[in-house]
């Protein structure tokens, strides 16, 4: 008798973990058929579709939390479903990100498309050490348009000429946003070569601030300055 009674519980407690492990795969094959298609398209197509597609599978497994919250195995406390959409996609923090690469981008095309990749990442460190620089903008395209609505207050001279910034050299663009993106991703100071330089001027001008200005760098056709320690311009 203690034996049949063994039997019974032991086919009791099996009952119980097949019907967790059926539920823990019916939830795994569930979270596959939604996801896989965003997946499968993700090597294709652009980057707003992806975000749009994955915020619709977090929609959708939002969805099916009631059903998903009904599969634990009897006595057994209900095992949460935490879908955290901010790591999936932050759709504002990845369009400003972009926006200030393009900024960028465009400051080292118009400025040094014709530099080497070191002129050009010198370029691009100047301006994201004007991001730190007290009383100027903070932020990449803040700094690079800075003054550009006045005709003699621009930083950077292409804001200003009164022509317009259209790309036409592809391969000298794509070079750009690489360039724009590794210098973001490193905040300017991993294997610098503009030595903090928040200014610059083309080799064939004399501007009158240089005498003012500690000379620190000659890449290219660019001579690289920064103020005299202690003073912020």
């Amino acid at each position: 008798m203690a034996k049949t009674f063994g039997l019974v519980r032991l086919l009791s407690r099996n009952d119980r973990i097949l019907r967790f492990g059926f539920g823990g795969a019916l939830l795994y094959a569930l979270t596959i058929a939604l996801v896989s298609p965003v997946i499968s398209n993700a090597a294709t197509a652009p980057a707003g579709r992806i975000y749009a597609a994955a915020d619709a599978v977090v929609l959708r497994l939002e969805s099916l939390r009631p059903t998903l919250m009904t599969l634990e195995a009897p006595g057994m406390a209900a095992l949460p479903m935490t879908v955290v959409r901010d790591e999936i996609v932050n759709r504002p923090a990845y369009q400003a990100y972009l926006k200030e690469k393009d900024c960028l981008a465009t400051a080292i095309y118009f400025e040094a498309r014709g530099e080497t990749a070191k002129g050009q990442k010198a370029v691009a460190e100047v301006v994201l050490a004007r991001t730190r620089v007290p009383g100027r903008p903070k932020t990449i395209c803040g700094v690079v348009y800075e003054g550009s609505h006045r005709r003699t207050g621009c930083q950077f001279s292409f804001t200003c000429d009164g022509v317009a910034d259209r790309v036409v050299n592809k391969d000298a663009w794509r070079q750009a946003t690489r360039i724009a993106a590794n210098v973001m991703r490193t905040g300017g100071k991993v294997n610098a070569v503009a030595g903090g330089a928040t200014f610059y001027h083309a080799d064939y001008v004399s501007p009158r601030w240089a005498s003012k200005m500690v000379k620190v760098a000659e890449i290219g056709t660019h001579i690289f300055y920064k103020p005299p320690r202690g003073r912020h311009l």
